[in-house]
């Protein structure tokens, strides 16, 4: 069968079950609406966290970084899955114990301020918002090949999608459609990694065929072959490449560690659990389904990149006949030219293509005894490899097309998450806990749903140019979570003594530093020309990335709320009761109701 006609059917079904059980589990009340009425079943309460976890950045986005930034971008496995343990380990359990619909709830009662309530709305949103752009970007990328129209139209598409289901459908209506896309995404990420794996190396787990000898019978292993190809084209070498320096290394993945423990959108999942203990259950399935993709990416991105290249260059680099033609490019290039995510520009007139690093000056010098006159391939944008890659590879259709529609449930799950977390806090906590208390319910549930509207036209906004690639912009919203969110939940539990005063002084400061850093490289709200100094390594304070930077923001955040806490008045007696209470584990029964 043809495969846009394969395409559109795969996708069409599995989108008519997302509709389907929105409109099934739509949301009648406030509590199925935030935290799905706290009746999910722990283990499908995992496979939903593992689809809200794993968003476009994780689906899409990572392996491509993989497959061009080599040992370098292990930052995000790390990152990401260590970032989650943290949060199992030291906030879920504790915050659900507490209670409560959303992370403000906590620290305004925590804090006892309806002023640190209000900070700490606007933290999230300003997180949030940044990381749906980043899904917006990967909505754009998947729609864009699905439909084989410019990405600009695909994001306009995936938008009206995410709002048919997301505004319906709230916290009750996602869980259970996050079920559903899951399972597409898990196969649609395994099944051809298996089929690569086995043709690259004769090995059907990808994980062990990434270490694996090549089948070409040249007793060459994988890792070997992608290090030898990418250094002839003046690449770095792959397997010992590194993002920056190894102290932005280790402060990126700090970043995003803790800015995973400070990210709402997973948090409230573990409010939808009946009890304190399923909450930890949840967790641990969550990890369990999360580890599968995760240990697969490494293999994905490895092959991707070696499949691209042999692709291009198709002989000994340097003879004339060792290009691919252009004319003579395969059907996947051409699809994804269409979508202007994939560029080339003929600059020697050879009709012949030639992709390698002419910023390697060596190199470069080398390939111009060769005729060459810079690298053609203008645009390859990293957001398309793992959509790519199946195409490239050669693998049927039904297997491109399944990729499609995991690429879509990846950014569309994530998507909805947010867009909830986003939701809750401008109506619940802004409106009901602040300024309109007497709100009805179904008051705040077209409140809640307006702004989830509205949250979906900003971020397809700032989605059309974002400030990164799908995981770079990911990474810039862990970093405002991680400067924001995450010390004040951990002083809250775990540090008595933190009054309100220094919780709201110590949110601003760590999130305006942060985003000062951010938006001096990136652009003031990331928009186009408004960089002055230019995301440039020369200009990083200690050579840290702007997208690492939450970790520093964050110490800022700890440093001035215990500093402004000790030369302020203490928190009262029953608030540091309150966080005694917290951490006792009396029970594992039920948590105490909203």
């Amino acid at each position: 069968m043809d495969l846009k006609v394969l395409t559109y059917i795969i996708v069409g079904v599995t989108f008519a079950v997302y509709i389907g059980i929105a409109f099934w589990a739509r949301a009648a009340s406030t509590g199925e609406f935030y935290v799905a009425g706290k009746g999910v079943n722990p283990i499908a309460n995992g496979m939903a966290t593992a689809a809200d976890w794993m968003s476009a950045a994780s689906f899409i986005s990572m392996a491509g970084l993989i497959a061009f930034g080599g040992y370098g971008t292990s930052v995000f496995l790390m990152g990401w899955t260590g970032g989650y343990v943290l949060l199992a380990m030291l906030l879920a359990p504790y915050l659900r114990k507490f209670g409560k619909f959303t992370v403000p709830e906590f620290i305004g009662e925590r804090y006892y301020s309806k002023t640190a309530r209000i900070v700490a709305v606007l933290c999230l949103i300003i997180a949030s918002i940044t990381y749906v752009i980043g899904q917006m970007k990967g909505i754009g990328v998947a729609f864009s090949r699905f439909l084989e129209m410019s990405y600009e139209w695909g994001l306009y598409v995936g938008m009206g999608v995410v709002f048919i289901y997301a505004v319906l459908g709230g916290m009750k209506g996602i869980t259970y459609t996050q079920i559903a896309q899951y399972c597409v995404l898990i196969f649609a990420y395994t099944i051809p990694a298996i089929f690569i794996s086995l043709n690259l190396t004769g090995m059907p787990i990808p994980q062990i065929g990434l270490g694996s000898e090549m089948t070409d019978g040249s007793g060459t292993y994988l890792l070997d072959k992608l290090d030898l190809v990418v250094t002839e084209l003046g690449f770095k070498e792959y397997s010992t490449q590194v993002m920056g320096s190894k102290l932005n290394m280790f402060v990126y993945t700090l970043s995003l560690m803790i800015g995973t423990a400070g990210l709402p959108h997973v948090i409230i999942r573990f409010f939808t659990v009946p009890k304190v203990a399923d909450a930890r259950s949840s967790a641990g399935w969550a990890l369990v389904f999360i580890a599968i993709l995760y240990t697969t990416a490494p293999a994905v991105g490895a092959m991707a990149r070696l499949n691209l290249l042999e692709t291009i260059q198709v002989g000994p680099v340097g003879e004339e006949t060792g290009n691919l033609v252009y004319d003579e490019r395969p059907q996947w290039f051409k699809n994804w030219e269409t979508t202007g995510l994939l560029q080339f520009e003929d600059k020697n007139g050879d009709g012949r293509i030639q992709y390698y690093n002419d910023k390697n000056e060596a190199f470069a010098a080398q390939a111009e005894s060769f005729g060459w006159r810079g690298n053609e391939m203008v645009k390859v944008d990293k957001d398309i490899m793992v959509l790519a890659n199946p195409e490239i590879a050669g693998l049927p259709n039904w297997v491109i097309a399944l990729v499609v529609a995991g690429g879509l449930a990846a950014a569309l799950s994530t998507a909805a998450g947010l867009l909830l977390a986003i939701s809750s806090a401008i109506s619940h906590d802004l409106l009901k806990g602040v300024f309109w208390t007497g709100i009805s319910e179904q008051g705040e549930l077209l409140a809640g749903r307006i702004s989830m509207a509205g949250a979906i036209v900003l971020a397809g906004y700032f989605g059309l140019h974002p400030p990164d690639f799908a995981a770079g912009t990911v990474a810039i919203a862990f970093g405002l979570a991680a400067s924001s969110i995450f010390p004040v939940l951990m002083m809250g539990i775990f540090n008595k003594k933190v009054n309100k005063t220094g919780a709201i002084w110590g949110m601003i400061a760590g999130i305006g530093v942060t985003m000062a850093y951010v938006f001096q490289h990136k652009g003031i709200f990331f928009v186009p020309g408004t960089a002055f100094l230019g995301d440039l390594e020369p200009h990083w304070f200690l050579g840290i990335s702007p997208n690492a930077f939450g970790a520093v923001g964050a110490l800022v955040n700890f440093g001035v709320a215990i500093l402004v806490s000790k030369v302020t008045a203490e928190p009262p007696e029953h608030i540091q009761h309150l966080v005694e209470d917290i951490r006792v584990p009396r029970s594992v029964g039920e948590a105490p109701a909203h």
